[in-house]
C-alpha cells in the first residue's frame, strides 16, 4: 500500500492509505509472506465490520479533502478488502472515481450497484482464487449497462495480481491495469504531473 501511495504521489495526487483495521488494532502493520500475518489477516478480515468500516473510509475523506493543496475532488482505490470498500464508497458515498482491484465479496453487495453514478473502474483475476467465475459473472451480469461502469478482466491471474509483492504479482497484468487505472484517475480527477 506504501509503494501504491508513493506511484499515485509521484502522479501529482495527494493519496491517503486509512487504517482499516484501527478499530480491531490500532498501527497494525502486517506483511503477505508471513505466516503468522497472513493468518491474523484473514482473521482481521473475517470479523471486519464492512458498514462501520464505510463510515470511517468517509471520514477520512473529508479529511483528505482538507488537505492543503487539495483539489477537493476524491478517487476511491482499493485491493481486495480495500477493492470491495471501494465499491461501497461508490454506492454508499459522494465521491469522483473509483477504482476497485480484484473486490472480495463484492458480489454480496451487487443490490447497492444501481445507487453506483459516479465512475467506476473494476480489475478482475481471471483465475482469482477467492472470486470464482460464477461470483465475477454476477459482479459483471449486475452492472452491465451502466455506462459509468468499465470492468477489465486479466486471464490466467489470480488474486492480488497487481498488489505489490502480491504473491500472484504479475508484472505486465499489473502494468496493464495500473495504466488503466493511472489514466482512468486523470481523466476523472484532473491530468496530473
Amino acid at each position: 500500500m506504501r509503494k501504491t501511495c508513493d506511484e499515485l504521489a509521484a502522479r501529482g495526487f495527494i493519496a491517503v492509505c486509512p487504517d482499516l483495521f484501527w478499530r480491531q488494532e490500532p498501527g497494525l502493520d502486517l506483511n503477505n509472506w508471513s505466516e503468522a500475518d497472513w493468518k491474523k489477516g484473514l482473521s482481521l478480515y473475517a470479523a471486519f465490520d464492512r458498514d462501520r468500516a464505510v463510515l470511517d473510509i468517509v471520514d477520512a475523506a473529508r479529511a483528505a479533502r482538507a488537505i492543503e493543496g487539495a483539489s477537493g475532488q476524491l478517487g476511491v482505490m482499493g485491493f481486495c478488502l480495500g477493492g470491495l470498500m471501494s465499491f461501497l464508497m461508490a454506492a454508499r458515498a459522494s465521491v469522483d472515481a473509483t477504482v476497485a482491484y480484484h473486490g472480495g465479496e463484492t458480489e454480496k453487495y451487487l443490490s447497492e450497484s444501481n445507487r453506483i453514478v459516479t465512475p467506476l473502474l473494476m480489475h478482475l483475476a481471471g483465475e482469482d482464487e477467492f472470486i470464482p467465475l460464477e461470483a465475477q459473472e454476477q459482479i459483471k451480469g449486475a452492472l452491465l449497462g451502466k455506462q459509468n461502469v468499465t470492468i477489465y478482466s486479466y486471464p490466467g491471474c489470480k488474486h492480488a495480481f497487481a498488489r505489490h509483492n502480491g504473491t500472484h504479482y504479475d508484472a505486465a497484468a499489473a502494468a496493464e491495469a495500473n495504466g488503466r487505472t493511472w489514466q482512468f484517475l486523470a481523466d476523472h480527477l484532473g491530468a496530473h504531473n
